[in-house]
């Protein structure tokens, strides 16, 4: 899966329909930079054509020739520094080099993040943020969305944790108590009296969260119990040491090891697709009207695409 993912959005029209006020920003925020936030269709379309230009800004060739000029400055720096015979006054011609190198990372990054200000993406966070201080669970936020790399999962109802360039504004949370809900019988939602189920999640995507961040130890472990081995037979046959030769005891070891993470990996993988199927029938009850909650961090790495088989 990748960041596009099945379709997930933070929110539905539907949801943003069912508290009045939320409504009325989505619609005059709408009107401001002319797109129907409630319209699930339209959302999908803008997310989708917002991050690919997005990411062409940020990986333009002028970024890739700015970090090979940072790398070849440093390096000529380093290269008449360190060494005596050369003339250590040359180093000083990495100066102007580095400095044109960091003009074009900044000119570079402003281009980025002026992608990611367009006003019907900054409308759109605008309206994220209006729907959380309701108390409008979002299902998970694009790291994109926020300028924030494709790793970082922290999730942004936390206060503290929106550490991107973009961060979804937050504002005072709204007493909700004393307002009715609004009436939700517009012709992309369902009424109040068929609303649409939430799917249940099977057990084994809760198997699958309580896994997915382990393992990923037993290559490693493998190969260092491979390397003892080899170091302690080696040590016995130079220095005529029987007892060496124990070590190699090691390397049946290894071979257990990596078996076990064969096995935990087949099963993880097993799981994963259970887990990528729940997301998918979450998306789609989405789409159908349904309010969703906020998916778990392990299923918010899957939709980003942070684990791989």
């Amino acid at each position: 899966m990748t960041d596009a993912g099945p379709d997930l959005l933070p929110i539905g029209g539907t949801a943003l329909a069912s508290d009045p006020r939320v409504l009325a920003a989505a619609r005059a925020i709408g009107a401001r930079t002319g797109v129907d936030y409630t319209n699930d269709a339209v959302v999908t379309a803008l997310l989708a054509e917002r991050r690919r230009a997005a990411h062409k800004a940020q990986h333009r060739p002028l970024a890739w020739v700015s970090g090979l000029l940072i790398a070849a400055a440093v390096v000529w720096g380093m290269v008449f520094l360190q060494i005596p015979s050369l003339d250590r006054r040359a180093a000083l011609a990495a100066g102007p080099l580095l400095v044109v190198a960091i003009a074009m990372y900044v000119h570079v990054h402003k281009g980025w993040k002026r992608e990611l200000m367009h006003p019907a993406l900054a409308g759109y966070r605008e309206l994220l943020g209006v729907a959380m201080a309701h108390g409008l669970p979002l299902a998970h936020v694009p790291p994109w969305l926020e300028g924030r790399p494709s790793y970082d999962t922290t999730t942004t109802n936390a206060a503290g944790s929106r550490k991107g360039a973009t961060p979804i504004p937050s504002y005072p949370k709204v007493d909700t108590a004393a307002y009715p809900k609004a009436d939700t019988a517009a012709p992309s939602a369902p009424t109040p009296h068929s609303p649409v189920p939430i799917p249940p999640k099977p057990p084994a995507v809760d198997e699958y969260e309580r896994v997915a961040d382990a393992g990923g130890w037993h290559d490693e472990a493998g190969c260092l119990l491979i390397i003892a081995g080899a170091v302690g037979a080696g040590w016995a046959w130079s220095e005529t040491e029987p007892i060496g030769y124990g070590a190699l005891a090691l390397i049946p070891l290894a071979i257990i090891v990596w078996l076990a993470g064969r096995n935990q990996g087949s099963k993880k993988a097993r799981l994963r697709a259970e887990a990528t199927e729940y997301v998918k029938a979450i998306a789609a009850a989405q789409a159908a009207g349904a309010q969703v909650p906020e998916l778990s961090p392990q299923l918010k790495k899957l939709l980003h695409g942070t684990y791989v088989p």
